[in-house]
């Protein structure tokens, strides 16, 4: 009975994580579908961001995460608006270049972290109307790097969920490659087992038996 109390559990915490999941990807949709179907938006998925992640992968997890972070702080009374955050994520690295072999129209190299939030929000002002939270995401989420903090909830959520998936991003390969050196690990012996075949006594028995025959003669 037990067991199946913790089946239903499951199947019913399972439901809920994918009705909010068809939830946060219908507003994504909804609030910034002009972004997701532009052509340079596209284009995104020809850049990587972290290892394999393309720019367009990395964007759309940070507007599901930026989502999930929304929903849990409006239950707590913290509200903010949805619309921002969404197209704020969506754009914040709008930068359309591929970041790895880059080099900054003044010279800089390896300067990506510092310079891609001024060159995302340029390129995001050419095509949409901004409003001023999604500014403030744009030019902000990589703080501490770019010094001012953001102004806004929006862009706080939008950090953190920037945050959080590119860890996941950058070290969840390198978690997996462990794995499987663990695995391996354990298919190795550990110790090496010497046995020894000891070889049976054949005469023992007849020995006892003519012991036991002297004594009693």
């Amino acid at each position: 009975m037990k067991n199946r109390e913790l089946s239903f559990r499951q199947l019913e915490k399972q439901s809920r994580r994918l009705e909010r999941r068809r939830r946060i990807r219908e507003s994504i949709s909804k609030n910034g579908g002009d972004i997701l179907h532009s052509a340079n938006f596209q284009n995104t998925r020809r850049n990587m961001q972290h290892g394999t992640v393309s720019v367009h992968s990395h964007s759309i997890s940070v507007a599901e995460c930026s989502l999930n972070i929304r929903e849990k702080l409006q239950k707590m009374g913290i509200r903010s608006e949805e619309r921002d955050i969404i197209r704020g994520a969506l754009l914040h690295d709008y930068f359309l270049y591929d970041w790895h072999h880059h080099t900054h129209k003044k010279g800089w190299k390896n300067l990506h972290g510092f310079t891609h939030p001024e060159t995302a929000l340029n390129n995001a002002r050419k095509e949409y109307h901004l409003s001023p939270r999604e500014q403030d995401i744009i030019k902000k989420h990589m703080w501490p790097l770019t010094v001012v903090p953001p102004r806004c909830r929006e862009a706080w959520i939008v950090t953190a969920a920037d945050k959080y998936c590119s860890l996941l991003e950058t070290v969840g390969p390198r978690l997996e490659l462990f794995k499987g050196l663990g695995r391996h690990w354990t298919a190795l012996p550990r110790r090496i087992r010497v046995t020894v075949k000891r070889e049976p006594q054949k005469n023992s028995g007849q020995e006892a038996n003519g012991r036991n025959t002297s004594a009693i003669n």
